[in-house]
């Protein structure tokens, strides 16, 4: 049963918090974690990915009520305590063991694939960290007029689209370019992923870095800025196979990465949307049409869509800017600590998708998972898992929530995009009770 395969994940994860080689790879000190302390390693990281929102008193307590099965919370670890114990923890921690776990989902489980392919969308972001001189000096800061700079971090996903699975994250200076972002996220990827990328990352370098890696991809061109792009448009053609040959900046580039400088031979396809006063350009490495016929494209960019949702789930639900401390090390290890617990999310809940497909067979709608309600059940529920011996029921229990409270597909609905949506700005004095 998949059931078991989610169970064997758990314990999978389990072996690697209480190995003594992992654990070692990731303090910062020879001498931290060897005392018995109210907060091990494997405690401290458990406690870090339970989507921390409101006070670390009140987190810590409700932490301890949920493992030691206690009617009411109590004090069994101080703030300050808390403090002292993550600064001997490496936020590697988290990037490694979710790398480690992604592996394990693609090895274990049995992902969706698009003609073969993994389909991962490739996209980039800001997230507003605490206000200090340190902060700014790592991550950079934007100007804001009339007011001091803000001081902002530029986050890249790599998202498995049809799996929501994260394939890799990163959280790095505001002054790296996205395309920089892609590059460092192609240790993470595979001649069976396929990319897609919006209309700010193509450029001749990052293509043939893709190819030279062995990568497909299919991005949207700027037909503002892309003289091939205008001139198909103007041929009428629906699709057409070309050479792209680099202009200056990109033979620079490649020179740089030790690239090649050849021709790359891609296809372009024209996509009609609904509504829209022009077409849009694709430009993809999938130029065989016999096995990829043009009619397959205008779903495939479409396809991406998940990531946005994604960065929504993120910043609104787990509110991802919300840090739990003000240093730099506490800003890497909450952020990466988010990813980990919304990619355990996403395998627990894998069996759950076949489940509901089936319950809409008899709907008028399609139903999806509702990803706020299943990462709101499990925080303060998932991290039982952790300490639970025989954890089988439990997770029967999860899947049957995250089954009854799903969210209906209305396909075809439209709105306009929101260009100035209000911004929650986090206080760090005044957390929340929850």
């Amino acid at each position: 049963m998949v059931r078991d395969l989610c169970a064997a994940t758990i314990t999978f994860l389990k072996k690697k918090l209480l190995s003594q080689e992992f654990i070692s790879r990731h303090k910062q000190n020879l001498a931290d974690f060897t005392r018995k302390r109210s907060l091990p390693f494997h405690i401290l990281f458990t406690f870090l990915i339970n989507l921390i929102k409101s006070s670390l008193q009140n987190e810590l307590a409700m932490f301890f009520k949920q493992i030691h099965h206690t009617d009411i919370p109590q004090r069994k670890v101080t703030a300050s305590a808390l403090s002292q114990a993550r600064h001997k923890l490496k936020h590697q921690a988290f990037i490694e063991l979710n790398h480690e776990t992604t592996k394990h989902f693609y090895d274990t489980y049995s992902p969706k694939t698009w003609h073969g392919f993994h389909l991962i969308a490739i996209d980039g972001s800001t997230v507003k960290v605490p206000q200090n001189s340190t902060c700014k000096e790592y991550f950079g800061t934007l100007p804001v007029r009339q007011a001091e700079p803000r001081a902002l971090a530029r986050v890249s996903h790599c998202f498995d689209v049809l799996n929501h699975i994260t394939r890799d994250a990163l959280i790095d200076s505001l002054h790296i370019g996205e395309r920089d972002f892609v590059v460092r996220h192609c240790a993470h990827l595979t001649p069976k992923d396929l990319i897609l990328l919006d209309r700010g990352y193509p450029a001749y370098w990052l293509f043939r870095f893709l190819r030279e890696k062995g990568i497909h991809f299919c991005a949207r061109l700027s037909i503002g800025k892309w003289n091939i792009a205008k001139q198909f448009l103007t041929s009428g053609l629906s699709q057409q196979n070309i050479q792209l040959d680099p202009i200056a900046d990109s033979q620079e580039k490649c020179r740089e990465l030790s690239l090649s400088l050849k021709p790359i031979q891609l296809r372009l396809i024209r996509i009609h949307l609904e509504g829209a006063q022009e077409p849009i350009v694709l430009i993809t490495t999938l130029t065989d049409s016999d096995f990829y016929p043009y009619e397959l494209f205008h779903d495939l960019y479409f396809q991406r869509w998940p990531i946005e949702e994604n960065y929504k789930v993120l910043k609104c639900r787990i509110e991802i800017e919300n840090f739990s401390g003000k240093s730099v090390e506490t800003v890497l290890q909450d952020f990466h600590a988010n990813i980990f617990m919304r990619n355990i999310t996403a395998i627990l809940a894998f069996p759950v998708h076949s489940h509901i497909e089936m319950d809409a067979q008899e709907k008028e709608l399609d139903y999806k998972i509702n990803w706020t309600q299943a990462l709101a059940k499990m925080r303060n529920c998932g991290i039982v898992l952790f300490f639970r011996k025989h954890i089988l029921s439990l997770i029967k229990k999860l899947h049957k929530l995250f089954i009854e409270n799903n969210s209906a597909i209305r396909k075809g609905r439209k709105f306009p995009r929101n260009v100035q949506p209000r911004k929650k700005i986090f206080a760090f004095p005044y957390k929340p009770i929850s």
